[in-house]
């Protein structure tokens, strides 16, 4: 699947005018015979998180690099903030690469000086708001230590804080969770979830699927540089839904109009329906037959198993 346009409003005269956190429009990329992204097109909204998925080699990370303007497309257009990206909208724009790169002998807090110093924020306002954060993230004691002292989880934490120290209105985040223990993976979820309650943007690039999930409004399925999947996860499931029922009941007549056929999964019965029947349907002909219904699910498969079967079929 091809990625919905996205639109744009236009006043005669001038450039177009997004009320969107990002919109991408029909963009390609080629490396030498090599076409990394071809044609991707999406938008992310004020105030949401927007995952980015897809197979190593796919074309997320030359996405990222475009909207950061650290590489620019061959073809199509990108608007940060409603504006192609300029010095102004670089500086409200918050970035966690996949590959970590804090000056490992300064000490926590010259490191956060000279990150927030790159954005444009006095030092005054970056101490005051460094020791909010630590605070936040319970790593205020650790504050003179150099980097090199911190457990890898640690400085990925730091790391975290220097992206949103300059309170940026748009975040990309590459493998965010990529080497966090449980408990830190649960302080870096909450974190995002705060900045989207803030009506901040956030754009989340991850391999693992429970993730993308649990936090994601919206995303974003990139295979062999297109865009293969894109909308709602709730949209996504139900174009994936299966045409079976998982079922818990006292019992189970012997013949159900509509169903073709029946798997015993021990505690709970899976009913195949016939094409055009509907789990409404289903679920009247237990009701008339006075079944006690504890359990009624239609199938859905996971974000994890759409994903691995559009992967296959785009092979």
């Amino acid at each position: 699947m091809k990625a919905v346009d996205v639109s744009t409003a236009r006043v005669e005269g001038q450039e177009s005018v997004s009320m969107d956190a990002v919109e991408v429009s029909h963009v390609s990329k080629v490396f030498r015979t090599q076409k990394a992204v071809d044609d991707v097109s999406f938008h992310v909204e004020r105030g949401e998180i927007f995952g980015m998925v897809g197979p190593n080699g796919a074309g997320k990370t030359t996405v990222i690099r475009m909207l950061m303007d650290i590489i620019r497309p061959d073809s199509g257009q990108v608007l940060i903030l409603g504006k192609p990206l300029n010095d102004d909208t670089k500086n409200r724009l918050g970035y966690l690469p996949e590959e970590r790169g804090l000056y490992r002998r300064t000490t926590v807090m010259e490191a956060l000086f000279y990150l927030s110093a790159l954005k444009g924020v006095k030092r005054g306002k970056a101490a005051a708001r460094a020791e909010e954060l630590l605070d936040r993230v319970n790593m205020l004691e650790h504050k003179q230590k150099r980097i090199e002292e911190l457990s890898r989880g640690m400085g990925q934490i730091i790391q975290f804080v220097s992206t949103i120290l300059h309170e940026p209105d748009l975040i990309i985040l590459d493998e965010p969770f990529s080497g966090l223990d449980p408990v830190n993976t649960e302080l870096l979820k909450e974190l995002i979830l705060e900045y989207r309650q803030q009506g901040r943007s956030v754009i989340l690039s991850t391999h693992i699927m429970n993730q993308v999930e649990e936090l994601c409004d919206r995303f974003l399925m990139i295979n062999k540089g297109k865009a293969v999947l894109y909308g709602s996860l709730l949209e996504i499931k139900s174009r994936y839904r299966s045409n079976s029922i998982l079922l818990e009941c006292d019992r189970i007549p012997e013949h159900l109009p509509g169903i073709a056929g029946r798997r015993d999964h021990g505690k709970y019965m899976e009913l195949l329906m016939n094409e055009g029947t509907s789990s409404s349907q289903v679920l009247a002909a237990l009701v008339r037959q006075n079944i006690d219904v504890r359990r009624f699910e239609v199938s859905s498969p996971s974000l994890h198993e759409i994903f691995l079967q559009v992967v296959r079929e785009g092979r």
